[in-house]
């Protein structure tokens, strides 16, 4: 374990001689501020520093470097694993105030941001410039384009258009050393040298700092059409989805919602759920306006054929979004309603969905919990969201957590999605990876990182 200077006046005096003095934060009730994220962690940070420029990142962490003392980037704070928690003290690093746009090139189809740019905004001047951004990760009107970089953030789209990584040619980096790089292309193509844009997206920011990035864009689809099928059970619901893309359709979205998170959203539905564990998918579609209508219809006839009971359309903006408040609706609801809640954002083959869900019960069972499920049945990213009622069954809870992501790798899938693995994760790093592949991995932060000094204690829980 490293050793890791406080905060001295001496280490503040000298951060103020670098980066002026309003751009740090020093009061508690000011740290106060940065101590959480969306998860159920809290680490309160003994310095903020809000940079406003590149030069101000490359100070702190030269300054890092020569006093040993850690600092943690921090986005949006929309991240639910703590990645952006400073758990081993020091600086919290805010990169909200590089938040400009600087070029939209349509005839190229690429966009350059700065890491503190809302992802909504990002996708909104796209849209504004007759283009398309489409990563769509959950809570788009919080995270930072450079957050959803870090953690290679996904969404409902995911399974037509790929994850945030998908869409960076290039980027621009602070070193933990201070040193600024450029990677990647401004290119569709590139195969020069090892890619280390593909390195430092995902790396959760214990890598570099990302400073600007170069976005890929596509043509706006000229049409789009919704729609929520309801089933009887997550099986009926499961067979739904294999149909759907076995006979060749590849929709923009197809998210599922369980009986027990229908439980909690139950008035918010435009029909009366049936009785027993009912399930619903929502499917989108895009592209053509003549392929999406005749898309839609086929999509419809199987979900009939496998035994829907109701399906609800929904060709307009506004008859979308109605469908996606819902969805939106479940994660706070089930934060509102348990005492314990603990996020957790597996994958599995698609084709083990069903068994996954079905299993579930086994768990609640045996571990007193109850799980809620939703997600992207399209690439098989499912959220199990761990929850009691009792905090005295904390211990067990996080005993059926463990259990729930056993059951995950035996069906050949892995323990996160789009989350990353913070602090939350990290002590189950080693069920899913060898010791061989932790410890390369380790010689590459270290190589990265000679001090381990930018967001230590991250993916590696030993640091």
């Amino acid at each position: 374990m490293v050793q890791y200077s406080p905060v001295t006046d001496t280490i503040k005096a000298a951060i103020r001689q670098r980066i002026a003095p309003e751009l740090i934060l020093s009061t508690p009730a000011e740290l106060a501020q940065f101590a959480g994220d969306a998860s159920t962690l809290t680490y309160t940070p003994e310095l903020v520093v809000r940079a406003q420029s590149v030069g101000d990142i490359q100070a702190l962490l030269e300054l890092a470097n020569i006093y040993r003392f850690p600092v943690t980037p921090r986005g949006g704070g929309s991240g639910l694993a703590g990645g952006c928690l400073p758990s081993l003290g020091g600086v919290v690093l805010l990169t909200g105030g590089l938040n400009r746009i600087t070029a939209i090139d349509g005839k190229n189809f690429v966009m350059k941001v700065e890491p503190g740019v809302i992802s909504q905004q990002v996708r909104l001047a796209a849209d504004a410039a007759g283009l398309f951004y489409p990563p769509d990760p959950a809570g788009m009107d919080l995270s930072t384009i450079g957050g959803n970089a870090a953690t290679d953030a996904g969404g409902p789209a995911c399974v037509k258009y790929g994850t945030t990584r998908d869409y960076i040619l290039g980027l621009e980096a602070v070193l933990p050393s201070g040193q600024l790089i450029t990677t990647g292309v401004q290119t569709r193509k590139g195969v020069v040298g090892y890619d280390l844009t593909n390195l430092l997206v995902g790396s959760e920011g214990t890598l570099g700092i990302i400073t600007s990035l170069t976005l890929k864009l596509l043509a706006k689809p000229a049409a789009t059409q919704g729609m929520m099928c309801v089933f009887r059970d997550m099986v009926s619901a499961m067979n739904c989805v294999a149909a759907i893309m076995g006979q060749g359709y590849l929709p923009s979205a197809i998210e599922f919602l369980d009986h027990r998170c229908l439980s909690l959203i139950g008035e918010l539905l435009p029909f009366s759920l049936p009785p027993g564990k009912s399930s619903i998918l929502i499917v989108e579609v895009d592209g053509p306006e003549s392929q999406v209508a005749a898309e839609m219809e086929a999509i419809c006839a199987i979900a009939r054929a496998e035994a829907a009971i109701e399906l609800i359309k929904a060709n307009s903006t506004e008859e979308r979004e109605k469908i996606w408040a819902v969805r939106r609706q479940v994660s706070l609801r089930i934060h509102d309603y348990a005492k314990l809640y603990i996020p957790e954002d597996i994958v599995v083959p698609l084709t083990a969905i069903a068994e996954l869900v079905d299993a579930l019960p086994f768990y609640e069972e045996k571990y007193g919990i109850e799980v809620f499920a939703f997600g992207h049945a399209g690439d098989g990213n499912i959220h199990l969201n761990i929850t009691t009622q009792s905090l005295d069954r904390q211990d067990l809870a996080h005993e059926g957590t463990r259990a729930l992501l056993d059951l995950t790798l035996r069906l050949q899938g892995t323990i996160s999605g789009e989350h990353g693995i913070g602090l939350a994760k990290a002590p189950y790093l080693s069920m899913e990876l060898s010791p061989h592949s932790i410890e390369l991995q380790r010689s590459i932060k270290k190589l990265f990182d000679p001090n381990l000094v930018l967001n230590p204690g991250k993916i590696f829980p030993e640091d």
